[in-house]
């Protein structure tokens, strides 16, 4: 018996936020011919030069809201911090995927963790303060700590760590927020990421885990498939679909794990997109996380997340840029073969700024990782900025983009 002929639908995807993501989002859906209309909020906006129609105006303009309404057939975020108002708004006129209620979930970390403690989900113990008393109790019950703002925070923003002996009362003074996250200090082998999928018919799938190493809060390099038992990559994924399912999600998630020594997996923070540690599917997976939000935003059927080939994904900071904006030499990446450049066309380089990325595929994990290592090495020798900390101190969570 033949099934129904498929057809892509006749809508106008409207996506808050215009950054990388929403570009990335963009360029899957001129490859589909799918129209995109984009509200950049009144930020800066790589999406500007690949999307169908640009609203750049701010999130709180009421014309912008009826214009992006009045165009969108469907919606869809690019980040997690815009105003829970206008997604409120905005879901009251056109189906906005995932839903406000996800993203106000994980827009706000104390939300967030109560969501995960609630649902029987293991993260690192914490407590909610407001105030330096407050703080001071938290860091005698819990020990060791990261400080974090319970709003707006991402790439290390907005966190404080609290080692043994500092003094509470100073570190509330240098917040500078009204009321944040305090998080027990987590011991890890590992940083891991699942990229999961979910339709509107509930069907969930996974992309292989991601081992993240990060450099001064800011992710650095994805490696696919993670060097971890298979028995860890079953749990991460089955944690991840559970999270998706327990949220009521649709559309593309990143699901943020610690990985202990003893084999434990945490869930550090979850991001209702697409996700920085995902972008090796453009070129490793059949196909990639931002088809796949497409897929599910729209209605279609989600695309296979086989992994095509072991890969490195590495960010392309502000960092190596040189004097004067001028950008690294990529003639190391070209003369790789079997590399793929992204650049994400910011105006201006700065320190800790993703500006691009390099997908690096290899025979192996190792080998492709060990290829990431040397072209960045390379840049480095030719870069005028100092090179950051070393990876590994990245504090009790960080939330790459």
């Amino acid at each position: 018996m033949m099934s129904s002929p498929i057809h892509l639908p006749h809508c106008v995807v409207g996506v808050l936020g215009g950054g990388q993501l929403c570009r990335l989002l963009v360029m899957a859906a001129r490859r589909m011919n799918i129209r995109t209309i984009v509200w950049t909020g009144g930020l800066e906006a790589p999406a500007r030069g690949v999307a169908d129609e640009v609203i750049d105006l701010p999130f709180d303009h009421p014309r912008a809201l009826d214009h992006f309404c009045g165009v969108a057939t469907v919606a869809t975020v690019e980040f997690e911090n815009i105003p829970l108002p206008v997604l409120h708004a905005v879901a009251k006129q056109v189906p906005l995927y995932p839903s406000a209620e996800c993203v106000a979930i994980c827009q706000n970390r104390w939300r967030e963790k109560e969501f995960l403690r609630s649902h029987g989900f293991p993260c690192a113990p914490f407590a909610l303060v407001s105030s330096s008393e407050e703080l001071a109790a938290a860091r005698h019950l819990l020990g060791p700590g990261v400080l974090k703002t319970a709003d707006s925070g991402y790439d290390g923003h907005g966190q404080i760590r609290l080692r043994e002996g500092d003094d509470p009362e100073m570190g509330w003074r240098n917040f500078d927020s009204p009321r944040g996250v305090f998080e027990k200090w987590i011991s890890f082998a590992k940083e891991l990421s699942v990229i999961v999928v979910r339709d509107k018919q509930g069907e969930t799938v996974c992309y292989d885990p991601a081992e993240n190493q990060h450099r001064d809060h800011i992710l650095e390099i994805s490696i696919v498939p993670a060097r971890i038992a298979p028995s860890v990559a079953e749990s991460a994924a089955a944690m991840a679909c559970r999270l998706a399912e327990s949220l009521d999600y649709r559309g593309t998630m990143g699901v943020e794990f610690f990985l202990r020594e003893d084999g434990e997996l945490l869930v550090n923070e979850i991001a209702p997109r697409p996700h920085n540690s995902g972008h090796h599917t453009l070129d490793a997976c059949v196909t990639s996380q931002f088809e796949q939000q497409l897929r599910a935003v729209i209605g279609l059927p989600l695309g296979s997340t086989r992994l095509l080939s072991p890969v490195a994904m590495l960010n392309l900071l502000g960092d190596l840029w040189l004097g004067n904006d001028e950008p690294p030499d990529w003639h190391a990446v070209f003369e790789d073969r079997a590399a793929c450049l992204y650049l994400y066309g910011k105006r201006q380089a700065k320190r800790r700024r993703k500006m691009g990325h390099v997908n690096i595929l290899g025979d192996t994990a190792d080998e492709a990782l060990r290829r990431a290592s040397s072209l960045k090495a390379r840049w480095l020798e030719d870069s005028s900025t100092t090179e950051a900390s070393p990876p590994g101190d990245c504090g009790a969570g960080t939330r790459p983009r």
